[in-house]
């Protein structure tokens, strides 16, 4: 009688389930610290680094990137934006947020990011990722010595890795969420009623900075992503199709809803990229349980109106990988205990800032006369109180000294 032969086992201190910029920052903290980990993706190296994603990075994530050694790249290539733009009643508004704050935003592609955090970690570090996983499953999280299993892509042959922790940084979609609901996590859920038309077009940008359309026809919002391509946004029904936008109806409502006086028309391009994104956020509380701590969009979502999700996963990845590299090399606990604490109070700050930005940009299309009348007040006060455009600035630019 022929038996099935045993699962191959391995060991490593920590597995990291998920390499987007989250897992990919873990990793590298953890190589850095000379702790060994293993990272497992379901996906291809080449999907991971041409997958396109946002792009806009706060400052203080860039020099905690360049303090670890992995903003080389980002240092050499990114773009800077120093304001931003918005537009209503027909008229333009520059908001120059680096002449209120001295700081910047820097806008980095996320598939270059993670491109750059791969090779730092497999090519330059030596860090162990394997491509192609499936049917990942946790086990035993509550134990001292979690395992997390796998089949091989083309293979089919399931593997064992032995533990002391595991980072679930596998997004939305993932494993390690589930198994933390599983264990007895409370998922907060937030819907905004509204999708936005995500499009990426092969065009220069039509202004040096990001342009945020408030209209009463529905949000626009045009960010700069290289010399040759820009990303566009148009509000839109939630779940509507692609299909209901055609090319001439999508150039027709940018250069309506981003139009004003003394302003050049868009310089239209090729779409190479259109999508429906229903806006919606979600916050995972805790974001630990036993050996398992989240990370990034397996933790939370929050909708790209304010261009947190890749700041919050940074921030996320920084402190785990910090808390981590201190218990396996030292002993010190206090990073692993705090960790969840500590992550939510910036997740929570970011999520409120979403809402408030998305009435800024939603409500004058409600159909709603006291709605559209608060969301203009909101928008005059911006640009006549020094205190109101300051306390944006803050929130815009993620530079509050405490969370």
């Amino acid at each position: 009688m022929h038996l099935p032969s045993p699962a191959p086992e391995f060991t490593a201190p920590v597995v990291i389930v998920g390499a987007g910029p989250a897992g990919l920052t873990v990793g590298n903290v953890l190589r850095a610290a000379g702790v060994e980990c293993v990272v497992l993706e379901t996906g291809t190296r080449e999907s991971i680094e041409t997958r396109p994603r946002a792009g806009v990075i706060e400052e203080w994530a860039v020099q905690a990137l360049r303090a670890r050694g992995l903003a080389d790249g980002l240092l050499a290539r990114a773009g800077l934006h120093t304001a931003c733009e918005f537009r209503f009643n027909g008229q333009r508004y520059p908001f120059p947020y680096q002449r209120l704050t001295g700081r910047h935003h820097f806008v980095y592609p996320q598939q270059l990011l993670v491109t750059d955090l791969v090779r730092e970690y497999a090519d330059v570090r030596g860090g162990d990722i394997r491509f192609g996983v499936r049917e990942v499953e946790l086990h035993d999280l509550d134990s001292a010595r979690p395992s997390v299993s796998y089949r091989r892509d083309g293979t089919g042959s399931r593997e064992v890795v032995h533990c002391a922790f595991v980072a679930g940084c596998d997004g939305a979609r993932g494993v390690s969420r589930a198994a933390l609901v599983d264990h007895g996590a409370r998922i907060s859920r937030h819907t905004y009623g509204i999708g936005w038309l995500a499009l990426l077009a092969e065009a220069p940008a039509s202004a040096d900075s990001v342009l945020f359309g408030c209209h009463p026809r529905g949000f626009a919002g045009h960010m700069p992503r290289s010399p040759e391509v820009t990303r566009y946004y148009l509000q839109c029904p939630p779940g509507d199709d692609p299909g209901n936008w055609p090319r001439d109806r999508i150039w027709e409502e940018l250069q309506e809803r981003l139009g004003a006086a003394g302003a050049d028309p868009l310089t239209e391009g090729r779409l190479t990229e259109k999508r429906v994104l229903d806006m919606h956020d979600y916050v995972v509380e805790p974001m630990a349980h036993g050996r398992l701590f989240l990370a990034g969009d397996a933790a939370h979502l929050v909708a790209p109106i304010a261009a947190k999700g890749l700041n919050l996963a940074l921030h996320d990845a920084f402190l785990l990988g910090d808390a981590l590299a201190a218990r396996l090399t030292g002993g010190d606990e206090r990073g692993l205990t705090g960790y969840s604490q500590a992550c939510l109070r910036r997740v929570w700050d970011y999520q409120e800032f979403s809402q408030w930005l998305s009435e800024l940009y939603h409500g004058t299309a409600t159909g709603d006369p006291f709605r559209a009348g608060t969301t203009l007040a909101r928008l005059r006060r911006l640009f006549t109180s020094e205190t109101a455009a300051a306390a944006f600035a803050e929130q815009y630019l993620g530079t509050a000294t405490h969370y």
